[in-house]
Formats: C-alpha cells, sequence, structure tokens
C-alpha cells in the first residue's frame, strides 16, 4: 500500500529523518486504526467500506495532520484519530463523487457503485462520515465545529460545481469552488493537527490558511498536468477533463480571452464543442498545449504554492516547517 511517506519522506523530499520515520510509525498507527473504524458487524458494509481503504492512496491529509502536529505535542493522545477522521471524511467524499460522476475506476480499482450499486456506494459514504463523527465526538466540541464547518464548505463547493457560475466570474467561481472542494478538507487537516498538539493560536491559524493554499495549489497542479503531462508520465489518460467537458484553469484561461490569433479562435470554438470525438479531442490538446493559457495557468499556482510558503516561513524553523515548504516546492515542479 502506498502513502505520502513512501521512500522514506514526503513525496521523497529530503526532510529531516527523525521526522520522516516518527511520521511513518504514527502514519502506521493511522493505518491500523482506519481499518478499525470501517469494521462493521454487517459483512457487506465491512467489505465496501474497507473497498478504498485498501486500494491506497498517499494518505496526504492524514499526513498534513501529522506534520502540523509536530509545532506542538506531536504524541498528543488525539493527534493520530485526528489523521484518522480526516482521511474517512476524505474517503467518504469518493464514495459519493463515483456515483455523481458515474465513476468506473478509482484508485486502479473498480470503483464501489460499479461493484456494487449507486445505493451501496452512497450508503458506504454515508456510514464513513458517521464513523468520522463517532471518533470526533472524543477530541472535544471545537474539532467537531471545524470539521462540521469543513464538511458544510465541501457540499457547498459541490453544490456550486454542480450549477456553474450563472451570472457570475467563471474563473473566479471555479476558484471558489476549488478552495471548498479540495482546499477546506487539506486545511482542516493542518487545522486539527497544529490545534491537538497544543500548538498557539497564531501557529494553528499560520497552517490551517497555508494548508488551504496548498490544496488549492495542488488542484491546479492537477488541472495543468491533465493537460500538458504524457500518458506514460501521470498514468493518466491525457485531456480527460477535456474531453468530459468539465472546464479547469487553463481552460477558464482560454475562454476569458487570452490569445488573439486564429489558433485561440479555433480553440474557443473547439471548447464550447462535445469533444468526445477522438479527432477533436486531438485537436483541442494540442491547441491549448500551445496556448497562453497554460503559461497563465502556471503562474497562477506559483503564486498560490508561494503565497503559502510565504507564511509558513513565519513559523518556527522545524523540520516539519521544511516538509511543508517542501510541499509548496513540490506542487510547482511537478508541473515543470
Amino acid at each position: 500500500m502506498s502513502s505520502g511517506f513512501a521512500g522514506g519522506s514526503p513525496f521523497g523530499l529530503p526532510i529531516d529523518a527523525e521526522l520522516a520515520a516518527a511520521s511513518r510509525e504514527r502514519l502506521a498507527a493511522v493505518e491500523e486504526q482506519l481499518l478499525e473504524a470501517v469494521h462493521s458487524e454487517d459483512p457487506l458494509l465491512t467489505q465496501a467500506s474497507k473497498h478504498l481503504v485498501e486500494a491506497g492512496g498517499k494518505r496526504f491529509r492524514p499526513m498534513l495532520v501529522l506534520l502540523a502536529a509536530e509545532f506542538g505535542d506531536p504524541s498528543s493522545p488525539g493527534v493520530v484519530p485526528a489523521a484518522v477522521v480526516v482521511e474517512l471524511t476524505h474517503l467518504a467524499t469518493l464514495y459519493h463523487d463515483d456515483v455523481m460522476d458515474e465513476a468506473t475506476v478509482r484508485r486502479g480499482e473498480e470503483s464501489a457503485n460499479t461493484r456494487w450499486t449507486n445505493t451501496v456506494a452512497i450508503l458506504t459514504g454515508d456510514y464513513l462520515f458517521a464513523r468520522a463523527s463517532d471518533l470526533l465526538a472524543d477530541l472535544g466540541p471545537e474539532a467537531v465545529r471545524i470539521q462540521a464547518r469543513s464538511f458544510a464548505r465541501l457540499v457547498r463547493g459541490q453544490i456550486q460545481e454542480t450549477v456553474g457560475p450563472r451570472d457570475g466570474d467563471p474563473l473566479k467561481h471555479y476558484l471558489q469552488v476549488v478552495s471548498d472542494k479540495t482546499g477546506s478538507l487539506i486545511a482542516t487537516s493542518g487545522q486539527l493537527g497544529a490545534l491537538l498538539a497544543g500548538a498557539p493560536n497564531h501557529v494553528v491559524d499560520t497552517i490551517t490558511s497555508a494548508c488551504e493554499k496548498i490544496g488549492v495549489a495542488f488542484q491546479l497542479s492537477d488541472d495543468i498536468l491533465d493537460i500538458a503531462s504524457e500518458a506514460e508520465e501521470s498514468g493518466k489518460t491525457p485531456g480527460t477533463d477535456l474531453r468530459e467537458g468539465i472546464r479547469t484553469l487553463p481552460t477558464h484561461h482560454v475562454l476569458s480571452g487570452i490569445g488573439s490569433g486564429p489558433d485561440d479562435a479555433r480553440l474557443r470554438h473547439l471548447l464550447t464543442q462535445d469533444l468526445t470525438d477522438d479527432a477533436l479531442h486531438a485537436e483541442a490538446l494540442t491547441l491549448l498545449r500551445a496556448h497562453p493559457a497554460m503559461d497563465r495557468a502556471r503562474s497562477d499556482l506559483r503564486r498560490w504554492a508561494e503565497d503559502a510558503r510565504d507564511q509558513l516561513l513565519t513559523l518556527p524553523p522545524l523540520p516539519s516547517r521544511d516538509a511543508f515548504t517542501g510541499l509548496c516546492d513540490y506542487v510547482i515542479t511537478r508541473t515543470g
């Protein structure tokens, strides 16, 4: 099973060996408690709940909980359960997302809605939310409040994505959706880790804000990689969002009017069409890769990551701070 600390440190970053070793040990405890949390007296519910846990994943959000806890007492009893809570919440959203998206594959495995039914997948997601709430009850009312507000943002982001920008600015709307759907739970990961480890309030606030920016940056980097990477590099089919008609950061920049040549007009036209046709998809992908919107998207990504980095540099100079700032660098370099 892969993890955020595979190879000795998160994403292979060159961070303190002692921190990496301690975090791997705590992440193993997270893994053990995750499996305990998804167990049920009902065999089908247990099987469905374990489906995505055992499919792996980087455990990015638990990793952030553990790194943030280093600014207080990382051995505090609430830290590992908090890491389990954020991963359970994340996994629950994946079950629901796959139903809404009619997805057939998740993490290289058959999606739960395909393997069983939409009903089973939805109820499994609900069960994971319930198990997360059960664990939260032992972490105190402030932790419960933080998680509830994060969950509300997740739902709001999904609703906003579903209804679209209406008469608002499409790019501003998109970034708000990314902040709510992706950034909010990543922010909560850092917040809970620091809070439950007893870090000072100003440290908790700084980590929370920086983690949300890191979360947005990771989504924007995914947007860029979906266009720019080759299949053998990313493990995904290039232009998947393009084919599915999902407007991401580069396409929003194209449609906002960046570029004035004949190819730009052609690309804007293509982005309003059905791109499930292989020839049209290939043409749109080629034009988009060469379009100045890609440079604009990379500039946006750098701004989000560098803003997060600037905030993190105000924290005490601990090895965990180096890990966080390393993530800011990584999210930029992964897009080339």
